[in-house]
């Protein structure tokens, strides 16, 4: 299973990451490889069962953690209002 290759910081990553409202499965699927069914067994294994169920009532059906549900307009892995780094300094709009 690929869950057993992933070092401690990116499991919370995954586990960040799945939480987030933004950020989509297949998010998650193209920077850490893992697939939906994967990620829920990797919440499902890391977290506490009462968090467990909390996370899953909140993510199921919703329209921004699938792609393929939201609007065409709205591909990005980031969010609009984060700013730019370049060369260690945060550069202003």
């Amino acid at each position: 299973m690929k869950t057993q290759l992933l070092t401690l910081p990116d499991i919370d990553r995954v586990i960040e990451m799945a939480w987030e409202d933004r950020t989509t499965f297949e998010a998650i699927e193209f920077q850490f490889g893992l697939c939906e069914k994967e990620v829920i067994k990797l919440m499902r294994t890391h977290m506490k069962r009462s968090s467990f169920y909390m996370w899953r009532k909140r993510v199921q059906a919703r329209r921004t953690k699938h792609f393929h549900l939201m609007g065409r307009d709205t591909f990005r892995f980031k969010c609009s209002m984060q700013k730019t780094i370049s060369l260690n300094k945060i550069t202003k709009r």
